[in-house]
């Protein structure tokens, strides 16, 4: 059927809005099917061909639960979904909600890391969650059906799943404290734990987020994120079903080829008002479209009313290079809507008040990382996005190492507690124990109050000690790609051991230069830039395009990467003596 034949569902309200405010998230489905909205698939070149009510996706989500139920898959089994962007996920991923089943998206294979990566990551997600059944796509069966023979699991692709006999049957009746779905975080690859959300944690965040966005009756959602990370999953589609809103879909391979097409559909039609990214995506449109003149010609993005960023580093840089480059097309820099979150918490934890935009706060980098400032030096500031303020109910502290809450300014672990709060990870007490305390949730990442906004400053876990003194990778990697011919994402920084037994920087660099003697000096010119960043000298390994590790939602893993690097696995080029 092509574009001209399917009409979208609509943007307008045919029933009383209701945010999120249902017992469970069952009843949040069975309201949006009482409208007319619903989910709309788009083609690599964000052409209409899939239009799919909530009215459908409801019978077809009965339908498959009864399935389920007729496969001896019940309440509190996990059933492995690999998330594909498309209706067969949406209405699987509700089946096992009718069922009482625990839904687990799984990462789609990505255009990097490789088949027998895909298959190693995929087998170990099996062997933490253990399954009754794991579901994928018909054109990836190989991998899937390789890495659930590994652990023992029985697979199927959802084609042939749906060809089952579907005997009507009664449902179990959901609790809101009952597990709703597992979420793997994207980083889940060696020592993967499931975050168990319940109904109340996921509707408690999914209404905070609606409310504090000021969703309004007409409002309607762009999205091209896998709905395998939270970002996705929670924010562009959990959060549609439950907030009754009308959404438009691009696969995210099909951002990856035609990034463009994504502003395309928010150009398209009038409503659409909500889309969201990591800093990545704006970055990569940015730079795409800096040749091209006919801007406002073929944008429309006048209406884009909230424009999200989460899910990595908020980097203003970028920002700002969006506003320039789209500024034409009638974007304004007061969507931008900063927030931060993580799966522990369901998906956000602060949320920029709409209008507010990107502010910055400049702070000294010897405050970031804790260390005295060496005053022979220039005092070197780097710029922390504010982040927002705490969904309601939601209390954000920061602490210092004595557990005890620190004032405003001041850097220590962020801790969060409210509904939102996640009720456990699955099967991994040890690990809940460690990041639970007395209902706080120590995130593991570094940040300061102020005003009652939250700024984010970096992971603890990847800050680079070195003579004891504290370095952001993060830092590091932003003085790198200040030099030409760098992207965001190019450059990976940690510290590893000398061959004298000293702790240095090590710093991985895409390189796309083939000349011999200009890739010396491009060594050189990084090591230069590091050592002005840090003082010290440091490992400077050129390697090639995309060689450095992703995690499944498409960020820089500097622990991966490390660990190859340090394995051989990561082979840098060889430079001319």
């Amino acid at each position: 059927m092509t574009d001209a034949a399917l009409t979208p569902t609509p943007n307008d309200c045919d029933l009383p809005r209701i945010r999120a405010q249902f017992e469970t998230f069952n009843d949040a489905i069975d309201y949006a099917a009482r409208s007319r909205k619903g989910l709309n698939f788009h083609d690599m070149r964000g052409q209409l061909e899939r239009v799919y009510p909530y009215a459908e996706m409801r019978e077809d989500a009965l339908e498959m639960a009864y399935r389920l139920v007729g496969a001896g898959i019940g309440p509190q089994d996990r059933v492995a979904l690999i998330a594909e962007t498309g209706a067969d996920f949406a209405a699987l991923f509700c089946a096992c909600v009718y069922a009482g089943a625990w839904p687990v998206p799984l990462p789609l294979p990505t255009t990097f890391g490789g088949k027998d990566n895909y298959i190693d990551q995929l087998a170990v997600q099996l062997q933490s969650s253990d399954p009754a059944i794991l579901i994928y796509p018909e054109e990836i069966a190989e991998m899937a059906e390789a890495a659930a023979a590994r652990q023992g699991c029985p697979a199927t692709s959802w084609q042939e799943f749906s060809k089952r006999e579907a005997t009507e049957t009664e449902l179990p009746k959901a609790s809101p404290d009952d597990i709703c779905y597992l979420q793997y975080s994207s980083g889940s690859t060696r020592f993967p734990t499931g975050v168990a959300v319940t109904h109340r944690a996921l509707l408690h965040n999914l209404y905070g987020h609606s409310t504090t966005m000021n969703l309004g009756e007409n409002d309607r959602c762009v999205s091209w994120l896998p709905w395998y990370h939270d970002m996705g999953l929670v924010g562009c589609f959990l959060s549609l079903i439950a907030n009754q809103v009308s959404a438009d879909y691009l696969k995210p391979d099909a951002f990856a080829r035609r990034p463009l097409a994504w502003l395309d559909m928010i150009s398209r039609n009038p409503g659409n008002t909500l889309s969201y990214s990591p800093t990545f995506g704006y970055d990569i449109c940015a730079r795409r479209i800096s040749s091209q003149s006919n801007v406002g010609e073929r944008f429309d993005l006048s209406r884009w009313r909230i424009a999200g960023n989460g899910a990595d580093m908020i980097r203003p840089d970028v920002m700002q290079n969006f506003v320039n480059a789209f500024s034409d097309a009638g974007f304004k820099a007061s969507a931008f809507t900063p927030s931060y979150g993580l799966a522990e918490a369901v998906l956000a934890v602060t949320v920029m008040p709409p209008g507010e935009g990107i502010r910055v706060e400049l702070v000294e980098e010897e405050r970031l990382s804790g260390t005295p400032r060496d005053i022979s030096r220039p005092a070197r500031y780097r710029a922390i996005v504010n982040c927002g303020k705490a969904l309601p109910d939601m209390k954000v502290e920061i602490r210092g190492e004595d557990g005890h809450a620190k004032g405003d300014h001041q850097i220590g672990k962020v801790w969060c507690h409210g509904p939102s709060v996640m009720h456990s990870y699955f099967r991994n007490p040890e690990a809940t124990e460690d990041c639970l305390v007395d209902g706080w949730l120590d995130t593991g990442d570094m940040g300061y109050l102020a005003d009652g906004y939250l700024f984010i400053v970096g992971r603890a876990k990847d800050m680079i000690i070195i003579n004891g003194k504290n370095h952001w990778p993060q830092d590091i990697e932003w003085a790198v790609e200040q030099l030409p011919g760098f992207n965001h994402g190019d450059i990976a920084a940690f510290s590893i051991e000398t061959d004298n037994g000293e702790e240095a920087p090590a710093v991985l660099v895409h390189c796309r230069v083939a000349d011999p003697v200009e890739r010396v000096r491009l060594r050189e010119q990084i090591a230069d830039k590091v050592r002005s960043v840090t003082g010290m000298s440091c490992v400077v390994e050129l390697v090639p395009p995309r060689t450095l590790p992703r995690t499944s939602s498409g960020k820089l893993s500097r622990a991966k990467a490390k660990k190859l690097y340090l394995s051989g696995e990561i082979v840098p080029i060889q430079l001319a003596a």
